[in-house]
């Protein structure tokens, strides 16, 4: 599951962003259901495969912070989009009005 969380946190494209988010909460979810059933004793060849898993958890979470960072970059950009094509459709709306004429008829 964890190497399926790294390759899904790398899909980048747009058009499928609500997939790869939905698939990403379900593989974290399904992960947070097995993590209770760890439990030592652990045999060797477990406690290396947990060394690894611990690893790669790094990996996993720098991957999931770049995503996220991303989405946020996105949504900042379409706010800004939406804020120029105010300012283009009625470019008075955010001028100081203390103590100058505004003419409202246009």
């Amino acid at each position: 599951m964890t190497e399926k969380l790294v390759r899904l946190s790398q899909e980048t494209a747009v058009d499928k962003r609500d997939e790869t988010i939905a698939g990403i909460e379900a593989l974290l979810d399904d992960r947070d259901k097995l993590q209770p059933h760890i439990t030592a004793p652990f045999t060797p060849e477990e406690e290396m495969f947990g060394k690894s898993l611990v690893e790669t958890e790094v990996d996993v979470q720098k991957k999931l912070a770049q995503f996220t960072q991303l989405i946020r970059t996105d949504i900042v950009e379409s706010q800004a989009k939406k804020d120029n094509m105010k300012n283009y459709v009625n470019p008075y709306s955010n001028v100081a009005r203390d103590g100058t004429f505004y003419d409202t008829k246009q």
